[in-house]
């Protein structure tokens, strides 16, 4: 068997595929009206309820269950570009955990959660470029000291 993608269900197709689109940069592989897939392997899916035979009143709305998580090599810039649109509803702000990454999360325009965080490559880098050793990088992100070292020849 073969995990295909996450599918989530929405109001408005076309508010949600906009949403995907300018805000997280995500580009559509294929839209059939009241689905549409992106590249990432991910599809919303307008009609949810009719779709799987329930009462549209038992789809939940901001359930705060489940995420959809991205990463963004310049965490900051996002951050600014992010200012831009309207009507984005924060969980929090830039959070910062003990592991180095740095994280946003708000929802999308079903109250979805949207986790926008830095690769770990990123993290790594920016604590060799702050001058933390290998072997403090690596036991501050909890990646193998070998893997550390390979991205610091890469620097």
């Amino acid at each position: 068997m073969k995990f295909v993608c996450p599918l989530i269900a929405v109001s408005d197709i076309e508010i949600s595929r906009k949403f995907y689109e300018k805000v997280l940069n995500q580009k559509v592989t294929m839209d059939f009206g009241a689905n549409v897939t992106f590249e990432n392997s991910f599809a919303i899916q307008k009609g949810f309820a009719e779709l799987i035979d329930i009462n549209k009143n038992k789809v939940a709305s901001k359930s705060n269950n489940f995420e959809l998580y991205f990463e963004e090599e310049d965490l900051n810039e996002f951050v600014e570009r992010l200012k831009n649109f309207d009507n984005i509803e924060y969980i929090h702000d830039v959070k910062e955990y003990p592991w180095g990454q740095r994280v946003i999360r708000f929802y999308d325009p079903d109250k979805h959660i949207i986790e926008v965080g830095e690769s770990m490559v990123s993290v790594i880098k920016r604590f060799l470029n702050e001058g933390l050793t290998p072997e403090e990088t690596a036991k501050r992100t909890q990646f193998p000291i070998d893997y550390i070292r390979q991205l610091e020849e890469c620097k």
